[in-house]
């Protein structure tokens, strides 16, 4: 279940994290050539997004911040 966050350290974490995957997607998308190895590796960015977004939530689930 989602819960947004409550503390405003929480929604800056959340936001630096899809920052700098956004610059890195870019990065790929612009230099890597197309096929599957380019799908997966959007896939994995994807995956490391979430869990990266997960470790700064539990923080507030923890800490209760």
């Amino acid at each position: 279940m989602h819960h947004p966050p409550t503390a405003e350290h929480i929604k800056e974490g959340h936001e630096a994290i899809r920052d700098e995957f956004l610059s890195v997607a870019l990065w790929m998308n612009n230099h890597l050539p197309e096929g599957r190895e380019k799908a997966l590796v959007f896939t994995k960015l994807e995956e490391a997004m979430h869990w990266a977004n997960t470790a700064v939530a539990k923080e507030q689930q923890f800490n209760g911040t």
